[in-house]
């Protein structure tokens, strides 16, 4: 999948996102802030994990660690039984490749937990579905797409 596929997702779905198209990849959050001519607090970042092998995405701001073991007891597993999913799973999963996956328009609907530091930014910029593009997103239309489930997932 690619941004093709995501802006037909966000067209089927009358979201109120964009695609932006950069004229090469930003692999850091500081590179993609520079980029956007934004904070890097506005950046965000969709990680995959495997919770007892079942898929679930995480997503922090671009200032953010996500700590492991805030994520695990939030899950209600051990720490032991948390992964991040390698390259091939992300790809199988959600369709899109590292460094490039956006918070929604997967393969299929994923558990999605969004760290609250997210929704204290009105307008934030994550995967656009290539590692060349970006998705701009106000967060109260992130929220009414990905849900409401949210916890503090940083230290």
């Amino acid at each position: 999948m690619n941004s093709v596929d995501l802006a037909a997702f966000i067209k089927q779905h009358e979201i109120a996102a964009e695609i932006v198209h950069l004229e090469a990849a930003t692999l850091t959050v500081a590179d993609a802030a520079a980029v956007m001519g934004v904070a890097p607090e506005q950046i965000i970042k969709t990680v995959l994990f495997l919770a007892d092998g079942e898929p679930v995405l995480a997503i922090s701001n671009g200032t953010g660690r996500i700590a492991w073991k805030r994520l695990a007891d939030y899950l209600g597993v051990s720490r032991r039984r948390l992964k991040t999913a390698n390259a091939e799973k992300v790809q199988a999963v959600t369709g899109y490749v590292v460094g490039a996956v956006p918070p929604f328009g997967h393969k299929s609907k994923l558990r999605t937990i969004v760290e609250t530091a997210v929704y204290e930014q009105e307008v934030v910029y994550g995967g656009g579905g290539e590692v060349d593009a970006l998705m701009r997103v106000d967060t109260a239309v992130l929220r009414r797409v990905v849900g409401n489930e949210t916890t503090k997932l940083s230290d």
